[in-house]
């Protein structure tokens, strides 16, 4: 494999992932992309709902938006793309994520220098590829991103997360909050009820709502329930097991807004999920149940997160639904969250 050599490198694209946790573990790798190239421009190829995870990062100088379901969709948009980025003149392209397509559209983009893990039969498409190895596989996934970098003998800078709030959002969520009655002196605790992929990640709604009773009434905290556009229903029902003690915020705010608001609270519960990792890179306490899922591979990067979860046999075992009798999430108490959470409120 020929050396990559910074001061050859003027123009670099990275292909993000599609997913909003997953964008968000990429950010240590994105950062060491900087680290090693100090003077090349960074653009950042990235789906429309998880590019304003990278609004305000530092390490990036452009965000490109790849329009699947509008202008880059079907097999026309494909080329249309690859014909896009070949404009730009991109001396490298480093693919976070690992499709076929992805290897695909960089190569018709006439890109000289094309690097990832040799995953989905695309190591023909690409001039630097990594093997992935089974440790690879099985490392955190932080690790696993950076291990592109490493197989190209690039160096890391860390694992640390990044997601940059700004002022300006910061009081936006005081103006959001403050519709609901809630002041910059009261406390705020977060449930994320929801998870995408299925039914197995997530913890039961009556024990989210049943928690965040006890916890308001122990602390005084308000509750709010967070959620993407898709789990509007889940926190309705959450909301009115709480009979409406809470403030909902499923699918009624944008990501970023989502994100302010996780900054703002002083505990978050959550299942493992994008929203999970948004508040581990915020560095929110929080707690993350986890059940079905790895925890090993995708637990929140953070000193203030804790997992809970009870060894089952048959976890993890990354089913979308339990085909059994989701023992992995029936084992974990409302009373062991909670217990969890006066403590984290305690020193916090």
């Amino acid at each position: 494999m020929k050396a990559l050599h910074s001061k050859q490198i003027k123009q670099i694209l990275i292909c993000s992932t599609n997913w909003v946790g997953d964008a968000i573990i990429t950010t240590p790798a994105i950062r060491a992309v900087r680290k090693n190239f100090p003077e090349a421009k960074i653009s950042l190829l990235a789906k429309p709902w998880v590019a304003p995870i990278f609004y305000n990062n530092p390490y990036i100088d452009n965000i490109l938006i790849y329009d699947a379901a509008g202008k880059h969709k079907g097999l026309s948009g494909i080329p249309r793309l690859s014909k896009e980025l070949r404009k730009k003149k991109f001396d490298l392209v480093i693919l976070l994520q690992n499709a076929f397509k992805a290897a695909f559209i960089a190569f018709g983009a006439g890109i000289p220098n094309r690097l990832g893990y040799n995953t989905d039969a695309r190591s023909l498409l690409l001039t630097h590829f990594i093997r992935l190895t089974p440790a690879l596989k099985r490392a955190h996934q932080i690790d696993y991103y950076l291990g592109i970098l490493k197989g190209a003998s690039l160096k890391s800078d860390g694992r640390q997360l990044t997601l940059v709030v700004t002022d300006e959002e910061r009081k936006h969520t005081e103006k959001i909050l403050a519709k609901h009655g809630i002041t910059e002196k009261d406390r705020l605790i977060g449930i994320n009820p929801g998870a995408v992929f299925g039914s197995a990640k997530r913890w039961f709604p009556e024990r989210y709502a049943a928690l965040s009773v006890k916890l308001q009434k122990y602390s005084g905290a308000r509750i709010a329930i967070f959620g993407g556009p898709g789990e509007k229903a889940l926190g309705q029902y959450v909301s009115e097991l709480m009979e409406n003690h809470c403030v909902n915020f499923c699918g009624k705010t944008s990501l970023r807004e989502a994100a302010a608001l996780i900054e703002r609270c002083q505990l978050f519960i959550t299942n493992d999920s994008g929203l999970m990792h948004v508040a581990a890179a915020l560095d929110t306490p929080q707690i993350a149940i986890f059940g079905s899922t790895d925890y090993v591979t995708t637990s929140p990067s953070s000193s203030k997160s804790q997992i809970i979860r009870v060894p089952v046999p048959c976890s993890p075992c990354l089913r979308p639904d339990c085909p059994v009798d989701h023992r992995c999430m029936k084992n974990i108490t409302i009373d062991m969250v909670y217990d969890a959470a006066v403590k984290f409120l305690t020193e916090n």
